[in-house]
């Protein structure tokens, strides 16, 4: 299938953030006059869909939610034909995106994307599950384009220590971008907002 729309991938655990970092990514691409759409994985439902509908961020028709009804890894990476056909579907009726997320259902530290399916994608942890994270050496923590460790906010209530995450997460990604974020008061959104730009629009931040 020919690509021609940027797509990028959002992965990582349930609960790490992944629907919230689209909730504060959106608006800020559409402020800079971005076209966006949003695709989301679920296993049975489509939660994730409902939820940015529900927000009004973009057209509820901008945003189509995929039940994967089988491991969500399989949907991002073995067999992501469910998710090209949306794509293609997406690009069909607004021939001016720029830019489509694929968002995966809740997955683990194994999970990676086909790139097949997309041109980069972002692995979204959060730091309430440890700062032993990083060292557990997960695929998708490690291949991602980009990391987003999410949630610092919460790091002295949870007894995760942000330093020994940032040594650990630099030692094991090898130089591969990690920004640091919370998405309730948008610290840390810059870096994520600069790697799109980079990365898949290859134009300056305005």
């Amino acid at each position: 299938m020919k690509k021609s729309v940027a797509r990028l991938g959002v992965g990582g655990p349930v609960g790490s953030g992944k629907t919230a970092l689209l909730e504060r990514l959106l608006p800020l691409l559409m402020q800079q006059g971005i076209e966006v759409a949003v695709v989301t994985n679920d296993l049975l439902t489509q939660e994730d869909a409902d939820r940015l509908k529900r927000q009004g961020i973009l057209p509820a028709n901008r945003i189509v939610g995929v039940e994967t009804g089988s491991c969500p890894h399989t949907a991002i990476r073995e067999d992501p034909t469910m998710n090209l056909l949306a794509i293609r579907n997406l690009e069909r009726t607004f021939p001016e995106l720029d830019l489509v997320f694929v968002e995966s259902g809740g997955d683990n530290l194994a999970s990676t994307f086909s790139y097949d399916l997309i041109d980069a994608y972002i692995f979204v942890l959060d730091v309430g599950a440890g700062d032993d994270i990083p060292r557990k050496n997960g695929p998708g923590f490690i291949q991602a384009d980009l990391v987003v460790i999410n949630k610092i906010d919460i790091a002295p209530y949870v007894g995760a220590d942000l330093n020994i995450i940032d040594r650990d997460a630099k030692e094991r990604r090898k130089g591969k971008p990690i920004a640091y974020t919370n998405c309730k008061t948008g610290e840390g959104l810059d870096r994520v907002m600069q790697f799109i730009f980079d990365k898949l629009l290859f134009q300056p931040v305005r």
